[in-house]
């Protein structure tokens, strides 16, 4: 096992295109991190960088403690998973996952050990002697999968695994990719576009947009408290609804205000922006006949089992969804007026200028 350090790391691939800006992330030994982000934020890139199969402009990449920017990947000691799975056609499940071994000259009884041991592990002792071609799109993922295990690498490299798989394949290896860590116990960096995939199995996340960190935290820790507008919006499903609103001061209360918007919120008297972004998840509305916050129009109703999401039309430039328990959201179809409030324990606000968090001078004081 190994720590992986990312130093100042920037990648240019001429003077108007960089991909990474500045990268400054320490991997723990052991660790389970996801890389997240829109496609082209420069994840996949900084994956590359630490394999050797990108070279870096400026920087520095540490594997333990050892500087690795000039190292061929050959010597870098990690393993890395496409989104492809790679294998030979021509060869038995057996030989795709020793093949790598036998470029070492490794002995064959060791050979076939590791083999066998990465098998068991992954469920494919039984797949051993066929061909790629001969098994589905998951068994060859897992194969991939044992290819790379049977390395006994340092650090394994994930490249969106799990891309290519149907949905109840996806939830089944996300299962089986957590306990493979838990029993190799063995540093994992792991890149994925799809957000809910990361909040599953990371230890700890890494959100990234346009070649910059945006956040690095436990998946609580970027649900809970997201840094900034971009991070809010992107962690969580659905997203989080973000409204920005004039403000006007009420004593000790801030009003927040938009066409049919209006809440009231604590904050320190000399606090008295002239907008707020304020952050809403979809499960944090109460319906409210009574004295809403918010009022719009029901565009649409997903139904999605025991959950329902209602799409509302607060004015012609603000919607936001609201979850609902399912038979509550039975209740409203196209076209009809919807009252909400909100629960304030669960508001976010962020400075309308910089679009990052604000600190305890408005909310819950």
């Amino acid at each position: 096992m190994a720590s992986v350090t990312f130093e100042k790391v920037v990648k240019k691939y001429n003077e108007e295109t960089t991909i990474l800006k500045g990268i400054d992330l320490t991997v723990k030994d052991g660790e389970f991190l996801v890389l997240v982000g829109p496609s082209g934020c420069g994840k996949s890139t900084l994956l590359r960088t630490l394999a050797g199969l990108e070279t870096i402009s400026d920087g520095a990449i540490k594997i333990g403690d050892q500087i690795v920017n000039n190292l061929a990947p050959k010597d870098r000691d990690i393993a890395m998973v496409f989104q492809s799975y790679a294998l030979y056609p021509h060869m038995t499940v057996r030989e795709n996952m020793a093949f790598a071994l036998k470029m070492k000259k490794t002995d064959k009884a060791e050979i076939e050990k590791r083999v066998n041991e990465a098998a068991k592990m992954l469920d494919i002792t039984h797949l051993l002697d066929r061909l790629p071609k001969q098994m589905s799109g998951g068994q060859r993922q897992r194969v991939a999968m044992g290819r790379a295990i049977v390395r006994n690498p340092k650090v394994f490299l994930f490249d969106e695994p799990l891309s290519n798989l149907d949905a109840s394949l996806r939830t089944q290896m996300r299962v089986e990719l957590k306990k493979l860590h838990e029993r190799l116990k063995t540093t994992i960096i792991y890149v994925t576009h799809d957000q809910v995939e990361a909040m599953t199995l990371a230890d700890r996340i890494v959100v990234l947009n346009q070649g910059i960190i945006q956040q690095v935290g436990t998946p609580a820790e970027l649900f809970d408290t997201p840094q900034n507008v971009f991070v809010a919006g992107f962690i969580g499903s659905p997203s989080m609804n973000l409204l920005e609103l004039g403000t006007k001061r009420d004593g000790n209360r801030l009003i927040l205000s938009g066409e049919n918007i209006n809440v009231r919120v604590d904050a320190e008297n000399d606090f008295n922006p002239e907008k707020i972004i304020l952050g809403i998840r979809p499960q944090d509305f109460v319906f409210n006949e009574k004295e809403p916050e918010i009022t719009g129009i029901v565009e649409i109703v997903e139904a999605l089992g025991r959950m329902s999401l209602i799409h509302v039309s607060v004015s012609e430039n603000v919607k936001i969804t609201v979850e609902a328990e399912f038979e509550k959201a039975r209740d409203f179809n196209i076209g009809d007026t919807i009252k909400l409030s909100l629960k304030h324990e669960k508001l976010h606000f962020f400075d309308s200028s910089t679009k990052t968090r604000l600190s305890s001078k408005i909310g819950n004081l």
